[in-house]
């Protein structure tokens, strides 16, 4: 192999599948296959950043918009364009960036639900399962393998000749190791959809908040964020806790039937770690918006390591 891949999350499959569509012979190596990796649970908003103009995450969002964008026209990808209520109960109006957001119009008081700012907008979103299987095809297609099974050591995987990404996420604490990265659990309530077809989020809150996503007839309702906690099984308090909090926005979803509660770790660390490292060269650290940063991320990526090639 050119390069070896240890991961299979969403940073695991972009970055893979932008360097085998380079012409770079590339395999997967992870402990989980893609359906059961903390991507297959992510609520999936693409293409919001708040980060500033020299933050590199507001680049790598940019850049991955402009995929997202083109794959929400295509059949297949699990991308779609949702319009929806995007709420905070931080300042008094919508922030400067929201008005070059597409589709931008301010909520009046009762679309606020109660929140101080409100604003209309409309986004790409990922099915997260349809999405991570349109991946796991887009690599196949261009030559590239997944591989099952634990990676213990980078610098052994490196030593056969290939050049190592290591998109391990929450893993990587452990495997590099990183003491800065921790695990932030998510957990989301998946319900039969009522017949929603805009999205609902709330921004700016700690650690528990209200956002709702339509994929078809299903919802995906959030969401927490719970520091360094990591127990990968569903909290049915939690749960609890998410229906309510969405049913009073959303009285549609009081009555909606759950259909499973679900659970992920992110991988949160105080900046992503992507750079070169001798052969190895690491791609995570991406919190709860690796799935936005993933192309962007993903083509640094392949820039780093294609003078090698």
């Amino acid at each position: 192999m050119d390069v070896i891949v240890v991961g299979a999350g969403v940073i695991g499959l972009t970055t893979a599948v932008c360097l085998a569509e380079q012409g770079m012979r590339v395999v997967v190596r992870a402990a989980e296959p893609p359906e059961r990796t903390t991507s297959v649970v992510a609520g999936a908003m693409c293409g919001l950043s708040a980060t500033g103009p020299d933050d590199p995450a507001t680049r790598w969002t940019e850049l991955a918009t402009t995929e997202f964008l083109a794959l929400a026209g295509r059949s297949g990808t699990g991308i779609h364009m949702l319009r929806g209520r995007l709420v905070s109960n931080w300042g008094e109006a919508p922030p400067p960036w929201a008005a070059a957001l597409p589709g931008y119009a301010p909520c009046t008081e009762e679309e606020r639900a109660g929140y101080r700012v409100g604003f209309r907008v409309e986004l790409p979103f990922a099915d997260m399962p349809v999405y991570l299987a349109y991946l796991a095809d887009r690599l196949a297609a261009a030559g590239g393998t997944v591989e099952i099974g634990r990676v213990g050591d980078l610098a052994a995987l490196a030593a056969s000749g290939a050049t190592v990404v290591n998109c391990t996420g929450v893993g990587a604490r452990d495997l590099v190791p990183d003491p800065l990265v921790r695990a932030v659990k998510g957990q989301h309530v998946v319900v039969e959809n009522p017949g929603l077809d805009e999205f609902f989020f709330e921004g700016g809150a700690a650690d528990a908040w209200v956002g709702y996503f339509p994929h078809g007839d299903r919802v995906v309702l959030g969401g927490v964020a719970l520091d360094d906690d990591w127990d990968r099984d569903p909290d049915p308090t939690v749960t609890e806790q998410i229906l309510a909090r969405c049913a009073a926005v959303e009285p549609k979803l009081a009555g909606a039937r759950v259909i499973r509660a679900e659970a992920g770790l992110r991988p949160v660390r105080p900046t992503v770690r992507l750079e070169a490292e001798g052969r190895v060269v690491h791609n995570y650290g991406h919190g709860g918006i690796g799935v936005t940063l993933s192309w962007g991320c993903a083509r640094d990526v392949v820039a780093l390591i294609s003078p090698r090639k």
